[in-house]
């Protein structure tokens, strides 16, 4: 199983948030590219040892929808706060982290999907 479309081992580090209805939806689409939350043997890097890894933790988020916004939660005006989940999927390859981002805006339910991402350093 081809797991990266770049030479490029830059490691990286998707974190976003999403509601729970929506965490299952975006996590396959993510794992969908086979280029997210894969890790392989630090000896031998053509053996892939997991797949579908990922961190979720719940917290609580807030925000209230603009007038020109059209929001899948909420009501324009409106202060929103709603329970919602942190996900953190490693990514190799600057590429692969775009392509991932993509998947992600394709599955996410907000309009503007909250996600950051972090460039890890190996040591």
């Amino acid at each position: 199983m081809s797991t990266t479309t770049t030479t490029d081992q830059t490691k990286y580090k998707l974190c976003y948030f999403v509601p729970p209805s929506s965490l299952q939806a975006t996590k396959t689409a993510i794992f969908a590219t086979n280029l997210a939350g894969v890790f392989s043997s630090l000896t031998d890097t053509s053996k892939v040892l997991y797949t579908n890894v990922c961190w979720e933790t719940s917290g609580t988020g807030q925000f209230i929808p603009g007038p020109e916004s059209t929001p899948d939660i909420g009501t324009r005006g409106k202060l929103e706060i709603l329970e919602e989940v942190r996900v953190e999927i490693q990514v190799l390859g600057r590429e692969n982290v775009r392509k991932v981002v993509e998947a992600l805006k394709s599955a996410h339910p907000y309009e503007v999907p909250v996600y950051e991402v972090y460039k890890m350093e190996n040591f």
